[in-house]
């Protein structure tokens, strides 16, 4: 069996248990890559010393986070070969990931999102505005958001987030009123709560999103690098800002572990010394 065939039977299985087509895309990519440094091999022939110098010579143009996520799609690659039978060692068993900094989120500063806000100029503009800053949304789940998903009365929506797993988010009373105006000025039959300006049939979609902010970005001559996972950090800052406990915010964020969500505790000191250098 070769590298190649035993991507085949990964996928099927991945996609059964409920892995995003983002991820495999990702995924499929990785191997790609796999594939066109050592070829596609009988996976019988692959050994730890092999994988260890093709990570060597890849690491030279790679960030240790990209070289991390190359390692862990092989270990779960071959892990998965090892499990299902189809070799008989598993050469990744001891490959490491390189050793990363911990990187603090980067939020956006109440006058930042107050300036975004004045920018807007359009229904929709605000109520994507709105709806991600006031729910820590990934862009992925309001991208597949429908308007049935969403409860007006307790002002929240039911999301699904990563790994097909649905949770409850809530958004004010400014973005109900926002999302309202907007689904009135439309006249589509769309299901998606977002939809294209140019053609209202069609569900928003990520690289729209994005630059719907970057434009708000330029609009209202924001410096800040504005993009949708810094409203989900922005979030995460407020209600640290509020008191509420990292288990609260775990659950909100709809992380799986709680050490995903431990990051954001370095957020407090961060935002006030980014308050302090912004206006001392």
């Amino acid at each position: 069996m070769t590298l190649k065939d035993l991507w085949m039977l990964y996928e099927a299985d991945k996609r059964i248990l409920g892995f995003s087509t983002h991820t495999m895309k990702a995924y499929f990519l990785q191997l790609k890559m796999l594939v066109r440094e050592l070829g596609d091999l009988e996976i019988e022939e692959i050994s730890l010393n092999l994988l260890k110098d093709y990570f060597a010579r890849v690491s030279e143009r790679l960030k240790p986070s990209s070289l991390g996520h190359r390692i862990r799609f092989v270990r779960s690659l071959f892990r998965f070969a090892f499990e299902e039978g189809h070799i008989t060692r598993n050469p990744s068993l001891k490959l490491r990931e390189p050793k990363m900094d911990k990187r603090i989120p980067k939020f956006l500063i109440e006058e930042d999102v107050i300036h975004l806000k004045i920018t807007c100029r359009s229904h929709r503009e605000h109520a994507l505005l709105e709806f991600l800053y006031c729910t820590g949304c990934r862009v992925g789940e309001v991208q597949k958001i429908n308007i049935e998903d969403v409860n007006w009365e307790n002002c929240s929506a039911i999301v699904n987030g990563k790994g097909s797993k649905q949770r409850e988010v809530y958004f004010t009373t400014e973005c109900k009123v926002w999302l309202k105006r907007y689904l009135e000025s439309r006249e589509d039959t769309c299901k998606a709560l977002f939809v294209t300006e140019t053609n209202p049939t069609r569900r928003l979609t990520i690289p729209t999103i994005r630059w719907s902010l970057k434009k708000l970005a330029q609009r209202g001559k924001i410096s800040t690098n504005v993009y949708p996972h810094r409203f989900r950090h922005t979030y995460a800052c407020q209600l640290l800002d509020n008191g509420a406990p990292l288990e609260f915010i775990q659950g909100m964020l709809g992380h799986e572990k709680a050490s995903t969500t431990q990051i954001y505790a370095q957020l407090r000191g961060e935002r006030r010394r980014e308050l302090y250098r912004r206006y001392f």
